[in-house]
C-alpha cells in the first residue's frame, strides 16, 4: 500500500468527491466549481491537496490566503473518509499544509474552529 500526500489534480475530482460525501464536508456538487480557480490560473493562490492511498483520494484539504494580509493564510476545509477516521490522517495532513506554507513564507496560519474540531476527533 502506498501513501502520499500531494496537490489535488483535475483527475482526483471524482474520488474527492466520495471523500467529500462520506465526511460530509459540503455538498459534493460544488467541488468543481470551488476548484475551478486552482485548476485553471497558473497564478492562483489556493492550496487544494490530497491523502491518497495507492494514488487514490481518501483525505482532501483546502487552503487559502487572508485577503489584505501579507504570508497569513487559513485552512477552510479538510477531511477524511469516514471509514478510515481515527488513524491519525488528518494530523498527517495538518503538517503536510503546515510545512507547504512554512516553504511559502506564510508567517501565520488558521483554522477555522470547525475544522479543528474535526481534525481533533480525526487524531482521537
Amino acid at each position: 500500500m502506498h501513501t502520499t500526500i500531494r496537490p489535488a489534480t483535475k483527475n482526483d475530482i471524482p474520488t474527492m468527491k466520495s471523500v467529500v460525501d462520506s465526511c460530509e464536508l459540503f455538498p459534493s456538487e460544488y467541488l468543481e466549481d470551488m476548484m475551478h480557480d486552482y485548476l485553471n490560473n497558473p497564478n492562483t493562490e489556493e492550496i487544494w491537496f490530497v491523502k491518497t492511498e495507492n494514488n487514490l483520494p481518501i483525505g482532501i484539504g483546502y487552503c487559502v490566503p487572508e485577503k489584505f494580509t501579507e504570508g497569513t493564510y487559513n485552512l477552510l476545509a479538510i477531511g477524511v473518509s469516514k471509514e478510515i477516521q481515527g488513524k491519525g490522517i488528518g494530523a498527517e495532513m495538518m503538517q503536510y499544509i503546515e510545512n507547504d506554507l512554512r516553504e511559502k513564507g506564510a508567517v501565520h496560519f488558521g483554522k477555522r474552529w470547525e475544522d479543528q474540531c474535526r481534525v481533533q476527533r480525526l487524531v482521537v
